[in-house]
């Protein structure tokens, strides 16, 4: 009759458990349930027992609380339909996941930072490069200019003084094109340069003109100032 009791006070949750199902039995009184091939014991808590097991029938558990031994009966439920011919559900195509944009983001921000990095060395490789400095031998472009200068040009004289006192001024920093004619003649001691300069001021600033004299021959004359205005230096041979 005790056994009767308990087991009509003793529950159990879920009702209707399934395969594998953690079922949780709740005794009126602490009860030591033994083992079985049936089920499994899963936990034990006070008067209540996890049990779990994996065959579509009734099970009994059985125990013994101080007031004797316990039986229960439990119906597991299979989850399987009536008839369950066991085919396998047809498989859904997968979804295709779509392309991952932060990589290529990455990948287009990388290859920006190369082009715009690789543009500066290129912009600094282009400053750094000096340009070639073309050096101007004042007597060669002196000579160079007497040579375009014809006879018959307007202002031939005014043009071959001004020809003249630049060349003297890049050669001579006391003849600068500051000074006057009279300034420069007082440091001059040359013919050919006095000559030219003075008829340079009598075809620029005399209504007459500039004096008769043979341009030519004075043209040919001036190719000769630079031997006076850089004379070649003499270097004093060492004793052997």
């Amino acid at each position: 009759m005790g056994a009767l009791l308990f087991l009509l006070i003793t529950t159990f949750q879920p009702p209707k458990p399934t395969i594998g199902d953690p079922v949780t039995i709740t005794f009126a009184s602490p009860t030591t349930v033994e083992p079985s091939p049936d089920y499994e014991i899963v936990s034990r808590s006070g008067n209540s027992v996890v049990i779990r097991t994996f065959v579509p029938h009734t099970i009994t558990v059985t125990g013994r609380a101080a007031d004797g031994p316990i039986s229960v009966m439990i119906p597991i439920h299979s989850v399987l339909k009536p008839d369950d011919k066991l085919e396998p559900a047809p498989l859904k195509p997968p979804k295709p996941e779509p392309w991952p944009q932060l990589p290529f983001v990455a990948i287009g921000v990388a290859v920006l930072a190369a082009i715009a990095a690789w543009a500066a060395v290129v912009m600094l490789a282009k400053r750094r490069v000096s340009k070639p400095r073309i050096v101007i031998v004042p007597a060669d472009e002196f000579r160079r200019r007497l040579r375009t200068l014809r006879p018959d040009s307007p202002q031939r004289w005014a043009t071959l003084a001004d020809i003249v006192r630049a060349y003297l001024a890049a050669v001579r920093p006391e003849l600068g094109a500051e000074l006057t004619t009279s300034e420069l003649l007082s440091r001059v001691d040359h013919p050919a340069i006095a000559q030219i300069l003075r008829q340079g001021d009598l075809e620029k600033f005399s209504p007459w003109g500039a004096a008769p004299a043979d341009f030519n021959d004075v043209a040919k004359r001036a190719s000769e100032i630079p031997s006076w205005a850089e004379p070649p230096v003499v270097q004093s041979e060492e004793a052997a």
